[in-house]
């Protein structure tokens, strides 16, 4: 039975979304039990449809709040009463398996590396969300946590993805590729060319560099990159996915013939939008600290949030932090 810590007070739609989605995730998970902290005379209502899963629900009464106007490292060590804070130790006391919240991405990060700690050997954790590509789905590490990095971060990147992959989705030789201007060795800014010698030598399978426009092409399982190009990535993903979606839904009501012919492709186009949206992955492994912490979408909807939490059943399933140390140990 897995045991998830979640923090009900994150995000722009809580405690709604992620109560409604924590039942939703309890539903489709009969091995999966939960501590849902937060404060508690706004989650419990939310708790009324809850009969059928109550028994593997506990409440944690955390009144303090961490907002996204807080700085991230005083409020961590401030506000001790805090979901997230709570989830974190709890964690790291083995009282819980995994965290998900969907709330401050600073506070997140700065608790998970003051409150559970690196893996051995890792300098920085890093933040990996799923994103579709033409075949199925590829890691991006890193999307935001560390925007100035060193070649040899890119390199542990690299180790987290390529374990991520394995355990989570059962790869057996998941392709490593890193981002650059030019598929050539030569190409790159400083950090990119520095990177690739390390990259070739490194315990994974690397396959060179990615030039942009083949991100989305499958040429690679996992794509590593710094924190700032990751973060820049992620969010014209989003924007362009919400652009030719809308423009699709448009061009589809503009006539008479495009009318007819939308309702006859219908369902090509629902399967289209499910594989494209965000809500049907979940959020954002943080790779690198001593437990299993998945970060969703800000504005995630209740079933947004089931699905981030069935991200950290799964790495609490593959137990995801032991096979990124165990490569450690391999390198």
């Amino acid at each position: 039975m897995a045991h998830i810590f979640i923090d009900a007070m994150g995000g722009d739609h809580a405690p709604e979304s992620t109560v409604l989605g924590t039942i939703e995730a309890l539903r489709a998970l009969p091995e999966l039990k939960v501590s849902i902290g937060g404060d508690l005379r706004l989650i419990e209502p939310y708790l009324a449809d809850a009969g059928d899963v109550s028994a593997r629900i506990s409440l944690v009464d955390a009144p303090d709040t961490i907002t996204n106007h807080d700085a991230p490292a005083m409020a961590i060590r401030q506000k001790k009463n805090s979901s997230i804070v709570k989830g974190m130790l709890a964690v790291r006391e083995k009282a819980a398996d995994g965290f998900v919240s969907s709330g401050s991405t600073g506070a997140v990060l700065t608790g998970g590396m003051l409150r559970l700690g690196r893996i051995p050997g890792i300098e920085r954790p890093a933040l990996a969300p799923l994103l579709p590509n033409g075949k199925s789905q590829f890691l991006l590490i890193d999307c935001g946590a560390n925007i100035d990095c060193k070649p040899e971060w890119l390199v542990q990147f690299g180790i987290m993805g390529d374990a991520y992959m394995r355990v989570v989705f059962g790869m057996d030789k998941p392709r490593i590729g890193l981002i650059n201007n030019g598929e050539e060795s030569e190409k790159g800014n400083a950090l990119t060319k520095a990177t690739y010698p390390l990259m070739e030598q490194a315990p994974f399978h690397f396959v060179g560099n990615v030039e942009a426009r083949y991100i989305t092409a499958d040429k690679a399982d996992v794509v590593v990159c710094d924190g700032f190009d990751g973060n820049l990535i992620l969010k014209f993903m989003e924007g362009v996915v919400g652009t030719i979606m809308g423009i699709i839904k448009q061009e589809l009501v503009a006539d008479t013939r495009s009318k007819m012919g939308a309702l006859l492709a219908k369902p090509a186009f629902k399967r289209v939008k499910m594989r494209m949206d965000y809500t049907e992955i979940g959020g954002a492994p943080l790779l690198g600290v001593q437990g299993a912490v998945v970060k969703a979408h800000g504005s995630c909807n209740a079933h947004a949030f089931a699905c981030a939490i069935q991200q950290c059943f799964n790495m609490v399933q593959g137990d995801v932090a032991q096979a990124i140390a165990d490569q450690l140990i391999e390198k």
